[in-house]
């Protein structure tokens, strides 16, 4: 039940990040990301964190709109390829057993899939604040 609950937290956030800029999801047409909550677990050695692990499956074209997590967010790539970008950091084009950090306070100005033809999927673990939102508008 609590995965069921989790999963739709996190879609109804991204969702809702995805409103907050109407212009861009508007224009692009492009496909939304598929999230499904893997596990949670609350980490009694860091009273108030728990750790969350989210698979996202970009289809062919699927891009994110600019947000952030305030969270540490470890990113490893399990099919296809993306393309991932915080604010004053280096775009990268990562493959299959490659990885991407974001932390707390990184702005995640590029998450996109890097083929129209392919889908890519990857994991994501999240250390966070409990009972945080997972995604939040840039500012």
């Amino acid at each position: 039940m609590t995965t069921i609950l989790v999963a739709l937290a996190l879609l109804s956030l991204m969702t809702g990040t995805a409103m907050a800029q109407p212009a861009k999801a508007a224009s692009a047409k492009a496909p939304q990301a598929k999230v499904t909550s893997l596990m949670s677990k609350d980490l009694p050695e860091n009273p108030g964190k728990e750790a969350l692990m989210i698979m996202v499956e970009y289809p062919p074209g699927s891009s994110d709109p600019i947000h952030r997590h305030n969270a540490h967010a470890f990113v490893y790539v399990f099919e296809g390829s993306i393309v991932m970008q915080v604010k004053d950091g280096k775009q990268v084009t990562l493959t299959p057993g490659q990885t991407f950090y974001e932390g707390p306070n990184d702005v995640h100005v590029v998450g996109r899939n890097a083929s129209k033809t392919k889908r890519a999927k990857f994991v994501v673990f999240l250390i966070k604040d409990k009972g945080a939102p997972v995604v939040l508008p840039a500012e």
